[in-house]
């Protein structure tokens, strides 16, 4: 197994196929939690924690149940149902043990059971095996771990953006959700430039 063809995959899904900012996944939660530092940095962690443990589960899963029963239509209601029992047990953990974080993510924290950025993790590893060979379980997990590292990347970035938006002098009629989303796209736009180093690796 090629140590540079895992990096490769890995900052791939941090930079260059960030769900957030270049599939635009999870968006909801992305504007919705990037308010403060905190929350969006523990909102990033549970995520990328649903992320990893949902590919180590469903690939297993449909590679080894539901190809072989001709059952693979029922993907996505079976990885639904998969995500949403871990985010269960999730939301019992930070209940009993990180109470502050449980009431300061609210009704975001259930919410992650329909994130489409989780629920796309679990999906596209599966057409990217499809369409190479050579992307198995390791090379799944590597780019689920790589893809909630993005999302944490990009929420971060995103509180830390908005928190001096609230100390800037914004116009009127730009303020609340209109600067939001410029200052979003402007985010997204300077991921562009990874583009040529993550290829570079990849090759």
């Amino acid at each position: 197994m090629d140590l540079k063809v895992l990096v490769g995959i890995f900052l791939a899904a941090i930079l260059t196929e960030n769900y957030i900012l270049n599939k635009f996944l999870g968006i909801c939660p992305f504007l919705g939690v990037s308010k403060k530092l905190n929350t969006a940095f523990g909102m990033s962690c549970a995520v990328t924690v649903v992320m990893v443990i949902a590919t180590a589960v469903t690939w297993p899963v449909y590679t080894y149940v539901l190809v072989p029963n001709d059952l693979g239509y029922l993907q996505t209601i079976v990885f639904i149902l998969i995500i949403a029992a871990l985010v269960q047990l999730l939301e019992i953990v930070l209940h009993k043990y990180m109470p502050p974080l449980y009431n300061a993510l609210g009704i975001y924290l259930p919410l992650i059971t329909t994130n489409c950025a989780v629920l796309g993790v679990t999906m596209l590893v599966l057409e990217k095996g499809a369409a190479d060979a050579s992307f198995g379980y390791v090379q799944s997990l590597v780019n689920a771990f790589g893809a909630g590292i993005g999302f944490l990347v990009a929420m971060v970035l995103f509180a830390g953006v908005r928190e001096r938006l609230e100390l800037c002098d914004v116009p009127k009629f730009l303020k609340g959700l209109p600067i939001t989303l410029i200052a979003a796209s402007l985010v997204a736009v300077s991921f562009l430039g990874f583009n040529g180093i993550v290829d570079g690796l990849l090759s």
